[in-house]
């Protein structure tokens, strides 16, 4: 695996789903659902490097971008797994080949587990902090996920300066 630094307060981004704004550091999201690189039951905090990185992985396959909360987050951790290279045979493992995969009907439809799950189970077995890789949808874009079972690895605030963000769901009526 080839490993890098971030920060000192790295700026990265998250667009969060207006209701759940006042969790802005929670992985419950991911937890329920599952996401590329974390299996159910296991928080994953998804960030991008930037704001139209972020809006674009937050669109999903919809046409039109759901409403949406943008927050920046400054991030630091020693070790974070550098996937933005790709897959390079003897490089990486060959199971890494397949981070790519369409790990939502794996896991929904065909009932296996994804191989990107078993990646971020590596990724988190090695003590890193999270993985960057390049988006699906867009190339161009760097990703970042956040293992938050791995927090003495890292810290990753919502820069919220202003107090801006709500403060629970009471703050949605």
């Amino acid at each position: 695996m080839i490993v890098t630094r971030l920060g000192p307060d790295t700026p990265f981004y998250r667009a969060l789903t207006p209701r759940w704004a006042f969790k802005p550091e929670s992985g419950d999201g991911a937890a329920a659902f599952g996401g590329r690189f974390n299996r159910v039951g296991l928080e994953a905090r998804y960030l991008a490097l930037t704001p139209t990185g972020a809006l674009t992985e937050y669109q999903g396959d919809s046409l039109l971008t759901p409403p949406t909360t943008m927050a920046a987050y400054l991030v630091t951790a020693d070790s974070v797994v550098d996937f933005t290279g790709g897959y390079v045979a003897g490089a990486w493992l060959p199971i890494w080949e397949q981070a790519y995969c369409d790990w939502k009907r794996l896991a929904n439809f065909d009932h296996v587990e994804p191989p990107s799950w078993v990646i971020g189970d590596m990724v988190r077995d090695a003590g890193a902090a999270g993985l960057l890789y390049r988006s699906v949808r867009d190339p161009t874009q760097i990703c970042l996920v956040l293992c938050p079972d791995m927090r003495q690895a890292f810290t990753a605030p919502v820069h919220d300066p202003n107090n801006e963000l709500p403060r629970d769901p009471l703050s949605w009526r």
